[in-house]
């Protein structure tokens, strides 16, 4: 998100040494960064850099904020593009690194307008849409306590409401002593007084703070030098008063850039999610500038230290099963090869450019003792003679159904499909496959079984 740290020779070299690893990437249909989390109504909500719009021969262009979910930690949803700076703002062309909190029914979403300006907008739903509640930027180089500082970046915003209900704006970047805190007043859009300084060894950027146990932790990326490591320091006060830790994790496999993470605890299960570049690997472009999401847990030791975080090719344990007899959206999904998402006329999101051999997987989902005989969804065609495979596990495996999509009716222009099946019982990963012989088969709104 921010200038790409290029090259840099005993950094690489450093890297070098160490067998790559592929960890686990969620969301692989896009290419998001610097991930925060908020936590709400039985689900967490990560909000990203959106790198999709991003130039692959090189440059960052991040003008929104997209929002995914999840309620199980396996399967995602895509909610798309939250807030766009140009759209909802006279003032911001930027929407780097933001984070979401939730206050008396409201969803405030931070962001940086680049490395010069923070910005605040809100909104009645955590998946948007969020507008502009001041009509100027919330924090720049003017504000009272950000200065003096050298070479300062303002961005990579970290929010946090403490048990008391006072709230916390914690940012910065590009230097030890340029760590800044502020209180932020009840309705969450204006400072309490002046900008604190802080000052984390290594301090680099991705401000983020958490609390356990009546402790304080503050965690951000280190810089170059220091391997762009997310390190970490802890307190018994939010603002003051913190030490110097250690390492939370090592710079994730496959990235060797900027480096960007935030913890939190769901379902008593405490998270560490970051970015990498697996997912531009795979495809075969270049990396820099084409972030993905990935997720580890992590734990503590006895003493309010935090155990090292270890990537993982698959580590996250699922969190109860998904009901696929309830509607599940099309744009949910654990893995997938060759899918997108778009706007729905029906509401939310769908699948688009599904093309043949195009599928998306669901982990763990929980027939239970019933036995599903029927298999639904809602799609949307111009083309004729697409077809939904049902598959046990793998996009080759076993085959429980099929269903014809029918006559196209239309762009956006959504009927109802169905087929029988048979075989889908207990709990077990399941894959839709999208066949036929043209070369954007239909969309996808929702499927459910009966």
């Amino acid at each position: 998100m921010k200038p790409c740290i290029k090259h840099l020779t005993t950094f690489l070299l450093a890297a070098a040494m160490v067998p790559l690893r592929a960890d686990y990437p969620i969301v692989s249909n896009r290419y998001l960064a610097d991930p925060s989390p908020l936590i709400s109504q039985d689900r967490v909500y990560i909000y990203c850099s959106n790198d999709d719009e991003s130039p692959v021969e090189g440059g960052y262009n991040i003008p929104n904020v997209v929002c995914v979910s999840s309620s199980d930690m396996k399967n995602w949803t895509d909610h798309g593009s939250v807030f766009r700076a140009t759209d909802s703002t006279t003032w911001a062309k930027k929407t780097w690194a933001p984070a979401a909190i939730e206050r008396d029914g409201k969803y405030y979403l931070y962001f940086g307008n680049g490395g010069s300006n923070i910005g605040v907008a809100v909104a009645d739903s955590p998946t948007g849409p969020f507008k502009d509640p001041l009509g100027k930027y919330l924090i720049d180089n003017s504000t009272p306590g950000v200065q003096p500082a050298k070479n300062m970046w303002l961005f990579d915003p970290g929010v946090f409401i403490d048990d008391d209900g006072q709230a916390y704006i914690y940012f910065g970047g590009n230097g030890d002593e340029n760590v800044r805190v502020a209180k932020l007043t009840k309705d969450m859009i204006h400072l309490d007084g002046d900008v604190i300084k802080m000052n984390a060894p290594n301090f680099f950027e991705a401000s983020w703070v958490f609390k356990n146990k009546g402790l304080y932790y503050f965690s951000y990326s280190s810089n170059p030098k220091a391997e762009m490591r997310i390190d970490y320091m802890t307190s018994d006060k939010p603002t003051s008063g913190f030490t110097y830790r250690g390492v939370i994790g090592a710079q994730p496999p496959i990235n060797n850039n900027n480096n960007h993470a935030a913890e939190f605890k769901f379902k008593d299960h405490w998270y560490h999610v970051y970015h990498n570049r697996i997912v531009a690997k795979e495809a075969g472009i270049p990396t820099g500038f084409r972030r993905n999401l990935a997720i580890e847990e992590f734990d503590y030791n006895a003493d309010g230290s935090i155990k090292k975080v270890e990537y993982t090719t698959d580590g996250v344990k699922q969190l109860g099963g998904l009901d696929p007899f309830n509607r599940v959206e099309g744009e949910t999904f654990h893995a997938q090869k060759g899918v997108k998402t778009e706007i729905c006329d029906e509401g939310g999101m769908c699948l688009t450019q599904l093309g043949d051999g195009a599928w998306v997987k669901l982990a763990g989902v929980d027939f239970g003792s019933r036995s599903a005989k029927k298999f639904s969804a809602r799609i949307a065609s111009e083309k004729a003679g697409g077809k939904i495979e049902v598959r046990e596990g793998s996009p080759e495996g076993k085959l429980l159904g099929t269903c014809e999509v029918g006559e196209p009716r239309g762009v956006q222009k959504w009927k109802a499909t169905s087929c029988a099946i048979s075989g889908a019982t207990v709990n077990l990963d399941l894959c839709l496959v999208f066949k036929g012989d043209v070369n954007e088969l239909f969309k996808l709104d929702c499927w459910k079984f009966e």
